[in-house]
């Protein structure tokens, strides 16, 4: 191997990242909070998400949400119900 020899170079990642912007009604991650819920409003520069499973509203900013699969989702809300119908809440 020739001393000499360097590393190859890899290009530095696009600093633009593509800005995701939640639709009423979509399922979403608040990365913040660590917390699924549903798009239900915009108010000001935050988004008012509610869980899936139902309960009160919280406010997020756009730049902390993901898009979540509607799967992902289920599985809180299917087990909450499923506490539900056995009297466990």
């Amino acid at each position: 191997m020739n001393a000499t020899a360097r590393p190859p170079t890899f290009p530095e990642p696009d600093p633009v990242e593509s800005t995701y912007e939640p639709r009423l009604g979509e399922t979403v991650e608040d990365t913040e909070r660590k917390r699924i819920g549903k798009v239900m409003g915009f108010e000001g520069p935050y988004v008012q998400l509610r869980p899936v499973e139902g309960g009160r509203e919280w406010d997020a900013t756009p730049e902390k949400l993901r898009p979540v699969p509607v799967g992902d989702a289920l599985s809180p809300a299917v087990a909450n119900a499923n506490a539900r119908s056995r009297g466990e809440l």
